[in-house]
């Protein structure tokens, strides 16, 4: 195998084939022993102790040993098994599942959509990770020596061919910072071989998400990612050559196992939205409400019972017309679901889902600039996350969930095109240390149809954006500076508009 000396970010085209296997099911269960020992460890419940919640509840425990052996002799075969959500993954047939249906212990037998894409890949050059670097504030990190030294993150991918040789992870390797490996696509094959053997190029998307958590070239002095003294554990969720809606059990799996060894970072820049061979099978927009989908079911019982942070990607689809918002998990309002924005103005880049209008919390919660997908856009704020709870390690998940949207540059003007903006780390490392920060924000009152703010902004064009209320975006548009002013006029069904200068924010509500 070819060293590798540079990391390739990818572009992924996804072509839907058929899946001719037998379909896959989640088999759930009606209940468990509650005398069985949670399985867990002890670090784990450590975690727990420290940041206030239940040491260990029901959906700790394991399925019942004796319900999974009534099911082999049922010819089933389990693939996965969830305690989060009592309920096992096995491939069926429409005979078996009718028989499975009526054991007095099924509580239900939901079919897992069996489409898939075959993704076709091509190479992008060497990543330009810099500008990201600059726009979060990334030195704020270094002049502190804060590099998520020690800080366990977990990352769920599609693969992670070639890491092990990529200039940018050298510090990873060969620290031995790579504390454990399973691959959920393939049960049983050794975790190292991921590194070695490669069917696509989509199985270098993880290896490419992990540089730009840690990622670091001593060679050219170029940073990818925040976290470069960070630990990790690595799952393959994601068969590179089909992407289905069957693989949402591998990632629960995935997540299980990371639970259990007391990770409480995660980073997933996974969705699973709509594509799949039957149309018939795919989610609805109206889906995304993070309840529907057993991905954000688990998501949420991981923010709100295992304490665990999980960052996701907001999703590509926002220039498609036909789905345009956030996939699962991101909907979930437990997740930091992470957008894209442009590198100059800090708005919305075109492919960047947005969030649902139906939801009653913002998505995407907050953005940065890639231009390569929101799927490198999550990881740089997880080495911002990492960063974060080396400087404070007592902060939940929940607390540095806001801390992160209050540093961000249009809080607390959040909408559902860039969340609250791009988080800043000087801001962040202040609100770490103290409950306040300086009001880097200023609401306005505007009478009829036009308004004229005076601005300080030495960039003759700024980004606005027009809302029908305080998170739904109308119309993201660019507005002149003349004379230190910005002259707007108020569009139908506009009630604010929030001016975005990246060292503050001013937000005019229209009456």
């Amino acid at each position: 195998m070819p060293l590798m000396r540079r990391l390739l970010l990818l572009a992924f085209v996804f072509v839907p084939l058929v899946l001719s296997a037998s379909p896959k099911y989640w088999i759930y269960l009606k209940n468990k022993d509650l005398a069985a020992s949670p399985a867990v460890s002890a670090l784990t419940l450590e975690n727990r102790q420290k940041l206030g919640l239940v040491l260990s509840d029901e959906t700790d425990l394991p399925v019942k040993k004796e319900y999974e052996a009534a099911l082999r002799q049922q010819s089933v075969n389990i693939i996965n098994r969830s305690k989060w959500l009592n309920a096992v993954s096995a491939n069926l047939t429409s005979e078996q599942a009718m028989k499975v249906r009526e054991l007095d212990f099924v509580a239900d037998v939901v079919m897992i959509d069996p489409g898939f894409y075959v993704a076709r890949t091509q190479p992008i050059e060497k990543a330009q990770m810099a500008p990201v670097m600059s726009q979060v504030q990334a030195n704020a990190f270094l002049k502190e020596n804060i590099t998520a030294k020690d800080v366990m993150i977990g990352v769920i991918d599609a693969g992670f061919y070639g890491a092990d040789s990529s200039l940018s992870l050298s510090q990873v390797f060969s620290n031995k910072r790579i504390l454990g490996i399973r691959d959920y696509v393939k049960p049983g094959r050794p975790g190292d071989l991921l590194f070695s053997t490669a069917e696509s190029f989509s199985d270098m998307h993880g290896t490419e998400v992990l540089a730009a958590i840690s990622g670091i070239d001593y060679q050219d002095q170029v940073q990818y990612g925040m976290a470069t003294n960070a630990k990790f554990y690595l799952a393959r969720t994601d068969y590179s050559m089909r992407e289905y809606r069957g693989e949402e059990d591998n990632w629960i799996a995935a997540m299980e196992w990371m639970d259990s060894l007391g990770v409480r970072l995660i980073n997933t820049s996974l969705g699973y939205a709509k594509g799949f061979s039957d149309p018939k099978e795919n989610y609805q927009p109206s889906q995304m409400d993070g309840k529907t989908s057993a991905i954000s079911k688990a998501a949420q019982i991981a923010s709100d019972k295992k304490g665990i942070m999980i960052i996701v990607s907001a999703g590509n689809e926002g220039d498609d017309k036909s789905w345009g918002i956030v996939s699962a998990p991101a909907d979930a309002k437990g997740v930091l679901s992470v957008g894209a924005t442009n590198g100059k103005l800090w708005n919305r880049i075109g492919y960047s889902s947005v969030g649902p209008e139906f939801l009653s919390y913002v998505k995407p919660n907050v953005s940065c600039f890639s231009l390569y997908g929101t799927s490198l856009s999550a990881p740089v704020i997880t080495g911002f996350a990492a960063c974060l709870l080396q400087a404070n390690p007592q902060l939940s998940n929940k607390e540095l969930i806001s801390l992160i949207e209050k540093s961000s540059h249009l809080y607390p003007y959040g909408n559902n095109f860039v969340g609250y903006g791009v988080p800043q780390a000087s801001r962040a490392l202040a609100l770490a240390k103290a409950p306040y920060l300086p009001n880097n924000s200023k609401l306005i009152t505007a009478k009829g149809r036009t308004c004229e703010v005076e601005v300080t902004s030495l960039d003759p064009m700024v980004a606005i954006y027009r809302k029908k209320n305080e998170k739904d975006v109308i119309a993201q548009q660019v507005a002149k500076v003349q004379n230190g002013k910005v002259s707007l006029k108020r569009q139908s069904n506009e009630k604010f508009t929030t001016i975005d200068l990246r060292d503050y924010v001013v937000e005019v509500e229209w009456n």
